[in-house]
């Protein structure tokens, strides 16, 4: 897949093109994404994501949006899909302000090269998201391009939507519903980093995790059964806390901090991905060590207990 980020965009006339944010690359995605790849290839055209970097809504609040995948995560999970160009343009406040008719004609057509172009349902674009099905068909009909839209997903009575998924996680910690919405378990990678090492004390050796992107989203405060993958390769069960350790009355920072199954080793500097796969508990504060430990040993049980299903 070629990855086209700004300056760097060349017009293709291949180009059959979806475009958003494509947060999540969840269900709902992956529905315009197989039929994006089918046209692509009944036609003889290149199958195209135009998305953006940084999140629209951020240029358009001022507030940062926790994002389920990075850009390169969004990049990857849509070549697994068959994408075969991926274009990044940077957002901006000039770019927010297009009128609808002049995104289509010199971003889409003249910058990209598209020919067709498929949309969800719902999809709006261009200044005070003014565009909609409706103008593309007609500026379809006057430019030469067509128009595929595809219908809402719904799983189990709920439209899957990346605002949907994002609740799910940083308000309740549902990694099972939300890794169902996704299609695949939500994923964090993290640089180990060097914490207060009071786990290798009680029994329960944590590595700590600094997100590799800030602006990914943490789950809610508890306790996930995870999978995880190290550097070398290695996948491993295990645990993690999200948390601000409120037993050892610290500063209230929140903290991720990883117990792998059968791993003693210096993990330090390393890149480590985790898989979240259930939440077993919320954050507890305890009387003692010895009521954490007892805690930590029945985690641990119904941690592999997740990961057996």
């Amino acid at each position: 897949m070629t990855r086209e980020h700004g300056a760097s965009v060349r017009a293709d006339p291949r180009s059959v093109v979806t475009t958003g944010t494509f947060d999540g690359v969840h269900l709902g995605h992956q529905a315009i994404i197989r039929y994006l790849v089918a046209r692509a290839a009944e036609t003889g055209g290149v199958p195209t994501v135009v998305t953006f970097d940084p999140h629209p809504r951020e240029i358009l609040t001022g507030h940062a949006i926790p994002l389920l995948t990075s850009l390169d995560e969004r990049a990857d999970a849509l070549e697994a899909l068959g994408v075969e160009r991926f274009v990044v343009l940077p957002f901006s406040r000039d770019l927010s302000l297009l009128e609808p008719e002049d995104y289509v004609a010199d971003v889409l057509l003249g910058t990209v090269g598209m020919r067709e172009i498929v949309i969800g349902y719902d999809h709006r674009f261009g200044r005070k998201a003014r565009g909609d099905r409706a103008l593309l068909e007609r500026l379809g009909a006057r430019l030469g391009f067509s128009v595929d839209v595809i219908p809402e997903q719904i799983e189990d009575d709920v439209t899957v939507s990346s605002t949907e998924i994002r609740r799910l996680l940083a308000d309740e910690g549902d990694a099972e519903r939300a890794s169902h919405l996704l299609g695949r378990p939500y994923r964090i990678s993290g640089t180990v980093v060097r914490g207060d090492a009071r786990g290798r004390t009680i029994g329960y050796p944590t590595a700590n995790l600094r997100p590799v992107d800030a602006r990914k989203l943490v789950p809610a405060l508890g306790v996930y059964a995870i999978r995880a993958r190290l550097a070398d390769g290695t996948e491993v069960g295990g645990m993690m806390n999200v948390g601000r350790r409120p037993t050892f009355g610290t500063d209230g920072t929140r903290t991720l901090e990883a117990h792998l199954f059968e791993v003693d080793r210096d993990l330090y500097g390393q890149t480590l991905t985790v898989d979240l796969v259930a939440r077993l508990r919320e954050e507890q504060r305890f009387d003692g060590v010895d009521a954490l430990v007892a805690q930590l040993g029945r985690d641990r049980a119904a941690a592999v207990a997740a990961l057996e299903q």
